[in-house]
């Protein structure tokens, strides 16, 4: 025998899935100004002004618009901020998160 080891056994290295996704929406309401909403946009999602006027548009028009798409805590946590936001300047704004499909 040559010496070669000819029963090798490999072990499978562990599959790593990519995380859920989770959609940050937009909710329509007709008392926070359009104003306050490009604002927060702009503040929490690091957009520009003229996305966070098409997104608020977008919402204004269709009743919700999805802003951005994030792991699960992430989403969570600006739509969060963003509420928040709006609440200490007593507007109903209102982001919240689902699983994307």
């Amino acid at each position: 025998m040559s010496g070669l080891i000819t029963d090798r056994q490999t072990k499978d290295a562990p599959k790593t899935e990519r995380p859920r996704l989770y959609k940050v929406l937009l909710f329509n309401d007709d008392f926070t100004p359009r104003e306050f909403v490009v604002q927060v946009l702009k503040a929490e999602f690091s957009m520009s002004e003229e996305q966070a006027f098409r997104v608020m548009m977008t919402a204004h028009r269709r009743g919700l618009c999805v802003v951005a798409v994030f792991v699960k805590d992430v989403a969570e946590t600006k739509a969060a901020r963003a509420t928040e936001a709006a609440r200490k300047q007593g507007f109903p704004l209102l982001l919240d998160v689902e699983p994307e499909d």
